[in-house]
């Protein structure tokens, strides 16, 4: 006879959460209880769909939540977010239950650097420093100096000294705009967003038409050609604020759509349109990000599952390069 809680485990490692629910259920009250009950605390990025974020305790970019789950006295935390992101919260709460919505949660950056390979890579330029993006797996960041994010990358480049040689990874567009801000020559790993690869360049361009007084503003894991029709480039929360704080009342947001939804809550007079890709999307979502969904969160915090496990040795050597960052950003009051 097969044990129930390791059917259960296996139901939920498998990514198959179809687990009935009463549809009469009401899962904003049900999933506030379940907090309550046990000191859980949900984090969730910008790129999650509405429900969630309207659920969340807290919701922010990459490097607020990896500093929010480093602060939490929670004794559970439920990341709302991709693989990458829950890694991050277990690597710096060991002692911690962190639990993932959907393991299937992954990310096209992330895996675009295997860590063998990128082994490999480092290893062929053994004078360089390692600054790699938070959007990468947990071996990747064992091999890495430094733990960076699009809303403190540059300022990171910026703190090592003029000739020191550096290898950027995963993201090639990130690394290459960061580059240009720096007046660096970081050796790039050839790694890239599926999201953020596939705007349409004449999509965007006929919208800038139709809505010639809208702002173009876009995230910098976007390609060059995107980047240079834009009329802001900035991290998650930096678009966020430009979007808060300019007097436009019209933005063509150039990023997953999610993010539209605070935009919306913060300015609703303000009229905000999802760039297109260059398929016959009207949007460009991150499948990955819209696998996590209200019933999984809902089931996650019910069960417990599936929870987020991570070797303590992996885990002590991926916390170093992330501590750096966090000193880094503390330091210049981010």
């Amino acid at each position: 006879m097969v044990d129930i809680n390791t059917a259960k485990s296996n139901l939920f490692k498998s990514g198959f959460l179809n687990i009935d629910i009463d549809p009469g259920l009401d899962l904003f009250i049900e999933i506030k209880k379940l907090k309550e009950k046990k000191n859980a605390i949900i984090l969730a990025h910008y790129y999650q769909d509405s429900d969630i974020q309207d659920i969340a305790d807290f919701i922010g970019d990459s490097l607020a939540l990896a500093q929010k789950a480093e602060q939490t006295t929670a004794d559970i935390i439920v990341f709302a977010g991709v693989h990458f992101m829950a890694e991050t919260a277990k690597i710096l709460n060991p002692d911690k239950k962190v639990l993932l919505p959907d393991l299937n949660a992954g990310c096209s950056l992330s895996d675009s650097a295997p860590p063998p390979l990128f082994k490999i890579f480092k290893d062929k330029h053994p004078d360089h420093i390692v600054i790699t993006y938070i959007n990468c797996s947990a071996g990747i960041k064992a091999m890495s100096d430094i733990i960076c994010t699009s809303s403190n990358a540059e300022i990171i480049i910026n703190s090592l000294p003029k000739d020191q040689k550096i290898i950027f990874a995963p993201d090639k567009n990130l690394g290459a705009y960061l580059n240009k801000k720096t007046g660096r020559s970081m050796v790039l790993w050839n790694g890239a967003c599926m999201v953020h690869e596939i705007f349409s360049l004449e999509k965007i361009v006929k919208l800038k038409v139709r809505f010639p007084n809208a702002k173009i503003i876009s995230h910098p894991e976007c390609e060059e050609h995107i980047l240079n029709i834009s009329d802001f480039i900035g991290s998650t929360s930096e678009l966020l604020k430009y979007a808060n704080y300019n007097s436009s009342n019209e933005f063509i947001v150039v990023t997953e759509p999610g993010i539209l939804h605070q935009m919306q809550i913060n300015n609703p007079d303000k009229t905000f349109i999802p760039a297109p890709p260059n398929n016959s999307c009207a949007c460009n979502d991150c499948p990955h990000m819209k696998l996590n969904t209200l019933e999984k969160l809902y089931l996650c915090l019910e069960h417990e599952l599936p929870e987020l496990i991570l070797d303590e040795t992996l885990r002590l050597a991926s916390k170093i390069p992330i501590d750096r960052m966090l000193k880094i950003s503390k330091k210049h009051g981010l």
